[in-house]
């Protein structure tokens, strides 16, 4: 017997998902993963199966999202049928539970671009990682779009120049489920590339009107509720154990600030949510914790956008590799056509993060 669909994957059924999968012509995945998946015929070609498929769907959602209006929703409602599909396959051989497992997370890894976070040798090349985040909040907005995965699909490949080298970016998305976190998902995915990139910079939802480059980050879930209605309060668990409370970005948040023009303003935001050493009530202090305070909320809340931020920098601080590591919270945009200027101006925070 298969474990029961996600509450994710039930949604990826109802009626907008699936008229976006048909007009975008991602729809087409389904019957092509489902016929290869019958005729696999052991787990070595299983594998093959889904690494190809999985593959296939984020190269064709960052390639059409080049030009134009970029539209993260595609990817992550195919990404959703396909892994339904895969949950429910009854294969014609042995299949042990630990292996389906297996297969749903490379399905997970490859079809968010974590497995294609690679990058061209040699000294010409500044490395930059971007990630985002898949839509969020569909209880309320079935529709929505996040604007953090649109512009990471966006500058995933980008390059631009930077002095006399070459600034090129990868880019991949995360789940908004906090056990992916807990389960070591982030870790897994750029724990490695700290020995490579130049820059890592996480990117999430924020608030209207505005980009934040967020300052500190806290070492607290504060317990809102995921893309499969769980929760979860308390200090962010880490594989190699707990962390400090705080950390700080080490992107150029002034250079940033000052290049980044257009339509959005950009704001360097140090406030945070603290119990103090010598207290017990939560106090909101504008310009950063207080020294042996207690995290309750970073610059970017308490919820997952504060999370991989926090993820980012302690991987930062642990492999001592030094990369340019911090979080962006970008306007709330929910709509691909929205999502164009935001996109752009978030080019020139990129661009200035990595100037030398």
């Amino acid at each position: 017997m298969h474990p029961a669909t996600t509450l994710e994957e039930d949604r990826a059924r109802l009626p907008f998902p699936r008229r976006s999968l048909a007009r975008s012509g991602f729809d087409a995945a389904d019957p092509l993963f489902n016929a290869d998946l019958r005729d696999s015929t052991t787990y070595e070609q299983v594998r093959e199966v889904v690494t190809s498929h999985a593959s296939r769907l984020w190269t064709e959602a960052t390639r059409t999202s080049i030009n134009g209006p970029v539209d993260d929703r595609p990817l992550y409602w195919a990404r959703l049928t396909l892994s339904a599909r895969l949950r429910a396959w009854s294969p014609s051989f042995d299949l042990s539970p630990d292996e389906h497992a297996e297969l749903l997370r490379l399905w997970e890894r490859t079809s968010r671009g974590i497995t294609d976070l690679e990058f061209p040798p040699g000294d010409r090349w500044v490395r930059v990682v971007v990630t985002g985040f898949d839509p969020f909040g569909l209880e309320e907005d079935l529709e929505c779009s996040n604007p953090s995965g649109a512009a990471a699909l966006a500058l995933h490949g980008w390059t631009f120049p930077v002095g006399e080298r070459t600034a090129v970016v990868r880019s991949a998305l995360f789940p908004v489920r906090w056990d992916d976190f807990a389960h070591g998902l982030v870790e897994d995915a750029l724990a490695t590339r700290h020995g490579v990139v130049d820059a890592a910079l996480t990117l999430s939802r924020g608030r209207p009107d505005r980009f934040d480059l967020e300052v500190f980050n806290g070492a607290w879930r504060g317990g809102g509720l995921d893309n499969v209605g769980v929760g979860r309060t308390g200090q962010i668990p880490l594989p190699e154990g707990p962390g400090p409370q705080w950390t700080r970005s080490s992107l150029p948040v002034e250079r940033m600030v000052e290049a980044a023009s257009g339509p959005f303003t950009v704001m360097a935001n140090t406030e945070i949510v603290e119990v103090a050493a010598d207290g017990d009530e939560e106090v909101r202090r504008p310009q950063g914790p207080s020294e042996g305070s207690a995290a309750r909320a970073g610059g970017g809340g308490d919820y997952l956008s504060n999370e991989i931020a926090y993820r980012n920098t302690v991987l930062r601080d642990r492999t001592g590799t030094g990369a340019r590591s911090g979080h962006v919270h970008l306007p709330r945009t929910t709509r691909p056509d929205e999502h164009v200027p935001m996109v752009e101006q978030l080019r020139l925070l990129v661009a200035a993060a990595v100037t030398e």
